[in-house]
């Protein structure tokens, strides 16, 4: 075991980590308004003076597991209104394609442990462009690209600092931080740097269900000019700066003058520091205490100048702290390589390592602290105002048992500062590369009384914990269990993980079951699923004459999830011989989707279009009469997900699962003949089990493969690139609906916000296709081959197809034949020396040049590319 490996054993190195948002304004958890509007309750500008309720944000924020005391980083390069304290970004309002942050950082590197890790921030020299970033994308409209930093031409002579932020971990709770300043530009200039230390305010609305204490903490400073920060359950730390800084004090309380125009408030406010450095104002403490504190540097670089500020916040009040930093610093940084070493595949490239380090860094940057207790929040706080009496039937008011207070993995701390289920399960197979315990963990967390509903739904997001993420969670689990069996010896499974999540997931597939499937006919409607502006009208609609939306990707997600649970059962039955009664009640369930699916109900009117050789939605009319959607989207793809294999032996050694296998085979041939053949032997003597036989398979992959369709050069696209110039339309009650191709930006407000379905690789699809092709290869072998490309003639294997994805979707990220990286679009600023190697993960992909779109931290699921390149190399050695 590496160094890193062995901390991974001791929960104690855990409790420091990246755990501080990147935006805590604009989001539900502070929203206190009558109408929900959450981007306007808590603005960016107001971020400064408010005092936060539910959490805090920062720039490259450090901070315990339960948000107590914090540690970020704060710059002011002369010229800007306010100090750089948070990022800047539109709101869903302001933005010409929804929410968007509009700032330039990227995270380099990081451990599980946290133990050593570092980012990178790019500050420019002139007056930061708040207004003209606003007004442009304002005047834009969603046919326009958006309006980003680079293009207000303030990098373009590199008029700006580098400013990389270096944490080390001397121990558990001896925390190192380095920060390293680079003046890009051809002048001379100077920079306020300020490191920032200060709780979370706790001690304003009275014991609360986090479980940290309402008494005050303080800081204050020494005689021998350090920082004392003293808390009843944290304890006690010390903060040393090297050099003498002035310190800086206030507290961390809003600023009431300031936002409401009222005089009572504290005297030395949350937004002091930032009043005094810009304003030079006496809005300071004097005394040198209070509960928010930065210690202020000013430099001065010439051109292409640096210099490193270094401090260190440890529990016993080192006598010399710096005497070892260096040494201690490098050494973490050498343990993390050595980390990294034993995880990147031995054949993999520099560049592909640089990639997936960067991947599982962004990841792990992305981890923080989550506290919402929904009915505190619908209540309102003893030592606050009344929230508005429309809050109790508003949003969020059904889930009154909802208290979470945790670290939690959040697809973008920025655009996304919330967990989304779905993405969620994504994450966690990623995180089992590199932390298969912390994985589980996260898992288990999001099933646990505190976050599923009583009725056994899964909450999706803050914004609506009520609506329907796909469930992908049983996958997960199972994948995670395989992946990390194979790095164990025999006999060291974890049975114990595996069983508690199927008793969780159990109770989630009854509610599914139960809410649903509206006609209990095996046919799931179950709304937008993730895929938000997909359909060609809102699949969360509701039809004022009762009809509604049978989904051919809502029915195959329930398919999926019978055979993964299924197959955790089978697992389980191993060791203990009740669950084998479990697997085969999933197993039925299964073959009962699999002939709803294709065949069988009323009028036999399944979703698999035979003429066309897809699966498409269908909306069933009040009358019983069908109206079939003949679009071809990701939606008629997503049947491929529901596969799995059995071996030979694993079915002879369950006499009763098999019992029943046969006699579905005997008795109820209109089922058995709808799936894949299970009883047929293939390769190696497996069994497959799946929505699709051969022809189906095949029918489906001649339009994943075909260049004109779904194939774009780095992945497969959302919807079939055949309406881009001949968009799809559907008429209902005198009412025609449109759905074209767009490549990348969203065309459409139908769901809100940048979502966007309409054209663009998303990674998580793309990933769930190929294992799943990969896992068709295990069954048939070489023998089953398709054309590809279309049209030449040439057959290859469904493993050289999967393979063929893999490398598509990596080269999004790797350099090309050109030197660029296509994720970074045209942009030239990208392919600078000083840009080019850091790399941004976006929420999904232009679908005709691959260029990054959405949210530009979306790691929570793009950071599968890391688990790829892994693949890559396995499928290569297999």
């Amino acid at each position: 075991m590496t160094t890193e490996q062995q901390r991974l054993q001791d929960p104690a190195w855990r409790q420091w980590g990246p755990y501080v948002s990147d935006r805590q304004w604009g989001t539900v958890r502070e929203d206190y308004s009558a109408n929900g509007d959450a981007w306007n309750y808590t603005t960016h500008d107001m971020a400064r003076s408010y005092t936060y309720r539910w959490g805090e944000d920062g720039i490259g924020g450090f901070c315990d597991d339960k948000q107590q005391l914090c540690l970020a980083l704060a710059l002011w390069n002369g010229s800007d209104p306010i100090i750089k304290e948070r990022y800047f970004g539109l709101t869903n309002g302001e933005g010409n394609h929804g929410e968007d942050v509009k700032e330039l950082y990227y995270y380099l590197d990081n451990t599980p442990s946290h133990s050593y890790q570092r980012m990178l921030y790019k500050y420019p020299q002139a007056a930061y462009p708040y207004t003209q970033l606003v007004a442009e994308n304002r005047r834009r409209t969603r046919q326009d690209p958006e309006f980003e930093l680079l293009d207000t031409g303030l990098f373009d002579e590199d008029r700006y600092f580098d400013v990389f932020i270096e944490y080390a971990k001397a121990g558990p709770q001896d925390i190192l931080m380095t920060i390293t300043v680079v003046n890009r530009g051809p002048e001379t200039a100077q920079l306020h740097v300020l490191p920032t230390l200060w709780f979370r305010n706790t001690w304003v609305w009275g014991d609360d269900s986090d479980g940290v204490p309402s008494q005050q903490p303080q800081l204050s400073l020494q005689s021998d000019g350090t920082v004392l920060a003293q808390q009843v359950q944290l304890g006690r730390y010390v903060c040393h700066a090297e050099g003498q800084p002035d310190w800086l004090f206030c507290d961390n309380e809003s600023n009431l003058v300031r936002l409401y125009n009222t005089h009572n408030g504290a005297r030395y406010p949350k937004d002091g520091i930032n009043d005094h450095v810009v304003y030079g104002a006496d809005t300071v403490n004097p005394e040198k205490t209070g509960t928010k504190a930065a210690a202020h540097y000013v430099i001065t670089l010439d051109a292409g100048g640096s210099t490193t500020i270094r401090l260190r916040l440890e529990p016993t009040g080192l006598s010399d702290p710096f005497a070892d930093f260096d040494a201690i610093s490098a050494q973490c940084k050498a343990e993390a390589d050595a980390f990294y070493a034993s995880i990147h595949p031995a054949q993999a490239t520099d560049d592909e390592k640089l990639v997936q380090r960067q991947a599982f860094a962004c990841m792990l940057w992305s981890k923080q602290y989550y506290y919402y207790d929904v009915s505190r929040w619908l209540s309102g706080d003893p030592n606050s105002p009344p929230p508005p009496p429309e809050r109790a039937k508003g949003r969020n008011h059904t889930w009154l048992q909802l208290i979470n207070a945790g670290v939690i993995s959040m697809p973008d701390k920025w655009e996304y500062p919330w967990y989304a289920a779905w993405d969620w399960a994504f994450h966690c197979v990623t995180f089992a590369v590199i932390d298969p315990g912390f994985a589980k963990q996260q898992l288990m967390l999001l099933t646990n009384e505190w976050f599923m509903h009583p009725n056994g739904q899964l909450p999706a997001y803050e914004w609506s914990f009520s609506d329907v993420n796909p469930p992908v969670h049983a996958w997960a689990s199972w994948r995670i269990y395989r992946m990390e069996l194979e790095r164990k010896p025999p006999g060291e499974e974890d049975i114990r993980f595996l069983r508690g999540i199927f008793h969780k997931l159990l109770i989630n597939f009854t509610w599914w079951v139960n809410r649903k499937d509206e006609s209990g006919n095996n046919i799931f409607e179950g709304g937008f699923l993730g895929l938000d502006n997909i359909g060609v009208f809102d699949r969360n609609a509701i039809m004022p004459d009762g009809s509604h939306l049978e989904q051919a990707d809502g029915t195959s997600w329930m398919a999926m999830y019978a055979l993964n649970m299924m197959r955790i059962a089978l697992e389980l039955a191993q060791h203990d011989p009740v669950y084998d009664e479990l697997a085969t009640k999933f197993f039925d369930h299964f073959l009962y989707i699999a002939g709803a699916m294709t065949s069988i109900g009323e009028n036999s009117q399944g979703l698999w279009d035979e003429q066309d050789g897809f699966f498409y939605d269908q909306l069933r009319m009040s009358d019983g009469n069908v109206k079939r959607l003949r679009v071809r989207t990701m939606v008629g793809l997503i049947p491929m997900f529901a596969v799995e294999i059995l071996s030979d032996e694993l079915v002879q050694q369950r006499p009763g699962f098999r019992k029943r296998m046969e006699w579905f085979q005997s008795h109820r041939p209109d089922l058995y003949s709808q799936v894949s053949r299970y009883t047929e032997a293939g390769k190696e003597e497996k069994r497959l089990l799946s929505l699709l036989r051969g022809f189906r398979l095949k029918s489906l992959l001649s339009k994943i493969l075909d260049e004109t369709e779904f194939l774009s050069p780095h992945g497969v696209r959302a919807v079939s690139k055949v309406y881009r110039d001949q968009p799809y339309e559907f008429t209902l009650d005198d009412t025609t609906f449109r759905l074209a191709y767009t490549p990348a930006e969203s065309d459409s407000a139908m769901f809100g916000g940048n979502s966007n379905w309409r054209g663009p690789v998303w990674m998580p699809l793309n990933y769930l296709m190929i294992e799943s092709i990969e896992r068709f290869y295990d069954y048939f072998g070489d023998d089953f081959t398709v054309e590809y490309p279309i049209g030449s003639g040439k057959q290859i294997t469904l493993k050289a197809v999967a393979c063929e994805l893999t490398c598509r979707l990596i080269s999004l990220f790797t350099l090309n034949e050109s030197g660029q990286r296509v994720t970074f679009g045209q942009h030239p600023k990208y392919q600078d020396p000083h840009f080019r190697d850091y790399v941004l993960f976006y929420e999904y992909f232009d679908g005709d040049n691959g260029r990054g779109v959405g949210a530009s931290h979306q790691t929570g699921w793009t950071g599968l590319v890391a688990e790829l390149i892994d693949r890559k190399y396995d499928s290569l050695q297999g």
